[in-house]
């Protein structure tokens, strides 16, 4: 069914839970798509998203053989981290996300693993920590990411949430200190500010999924679920899990590629998500550098269209933008040389004056 995808390049991504708890089924999917792909000639990659507590020098080796990448978590130091990740037998996932993170890179090569963080409401008061967590383990960036309205972050909002606001003033302050680091000699980008940067100040597409207008949903990615039931996203999939199936496309031991991917379903969620037809959207000054994300829109208010800044996604996004572009505004040359830095990734950016 992947296959059938008339797009010449593929990226087949593992998800969890975690998926080296079932390594066998793992590495029985890699080898036999990478037997199809001898007929279909895909730019085919794969990508393993794991916590890496289970990583092992006879795993890494398979994962270099085949080139996989790896995406960890990583959300801060080692308290931090331990209290938003803890492990189930109370054992501490710190050290060893550490010591995984240095034996991946050993095995794979020093930019085989990629991290992301999650905001919870221990971390909003230490992004600065985070950022210092980040250029100590040798990342050039962090993605600076607020909680979203699914699974267990729903569940339990009033322990780990917070709000929108509170999220962006923490946001801009992390943001004056990356770019500080960066004046300072230590080249390192916060990847939220850049996807937008880029979109600002150049021509050129980001490919983000989740700011495309019409979405990117369906289009540029669909979740396979264990047992068949393929989603527009893994967004959809975790509403389907807290029991709302909205954004279930089909499963594909029932119907065709043909009937998931150009059945009505998908073409009315897609119809429904362009930013020029969205009341509020279709007026807003910020359209251009924004994008439409159906599925968030109807897990905070159970509709696929943004109704503005009664959406917190809404309110996020434009708060950084128009804080990025009061930044551009100011023309300082030594935040231009970070800005065009980050877009152009290119590594140097120092203070041109005292």
């Amino acid at each position: 069914m992947i296959f059938a995808s008339p797009s010449p390049h593929m990226k087949i991504e593992f998800q969890g839970g975690e998926p080296l708890l079932n390594f066998g089924i793992l590495k029985y999917i890699v080898k036999y798509a990478l037997k199809r792909n001898r007929k279909y000639k895909r730019d085919l990659a794969f990508i393993v998203c794991t916590n890496l507590t289970l990583a092992t020098p006879r795993i890494l080796r398979f994962f270099k053989k085949n080139r996989i990448g790896i995406s960890t978590s990583l959300d801060g130091p080692c308290d931090l981290h331990n209290r938003n990740r803890p492990l189930q037998d109370n054992k501490l996932s710190y050290d060893k996300v550490k010591k995984n993170i240095g034996l991946a890179r050993e095995v794979l090569g020093p930019d085989s693993v990629a991290a992301l963080m999650t905001t919870t409401k221990f971390s909003l008061h230490r992004f600065l920590d985070i950022v210092d967590e980040y250029v100590a383990q040798g990342f050039q960036y962090v993605f600076l990411r607020n909680l979203n309205p699914y699974g267990g972050a729903r569940q339990e909002a009033k322990t780990i949430g917070y709000g929108v606001d509170e999220f962006l003033a923490r946001y801009k302050e992390a943001l004056d200190y990356i770019i500080e680091l960066n004046l300072k000699g230590t080249y390192f980008v916060e990847s939220f500010a850049a996807l937008l940067l880029q979109r600002i100040l150049t021509p050129f597409a980001t490919g983000f999924v989740d700011l495309q207008s019409p979405s990117g949903v369906g289009i540029e990615g669909a979740v396979y679920d264990y047992n068949g039931d393929v989603y527009v996203s893994d967004e959809g999939r975790m509403l389907a899990a807290m029991g709302d199936s909205r954004f279930l496309l089909g499963n594909v031991n029932k119907n065709t590629h043909q009937d998931m991917f150009s059945g009505e379903s998908l073409r009315s969620l897609i119809s429904k998500s362009c930013l020029e037809s969205m009341p509020v959207c279709a007026d807003c000054a910020l359209q251009t550098y924004c994008g439409a994300d159906p599925v968030r829109n109807y897990a905070e208010h159970g509709d696929v269209v943004c109704y503005g800044s009664a959406n917190n996604t809404c309110k996020k996004c434009k708060g950084i933008l128009l804080h990025l572009l009061e930044l551009i505004e100011r023309n300082d040359p030594d935040i231009n040389r970070v800005f065009w830095s980050w877009i152009n990734r290119t590594s140097g950016p120092r203070r041109v004056r005292n």
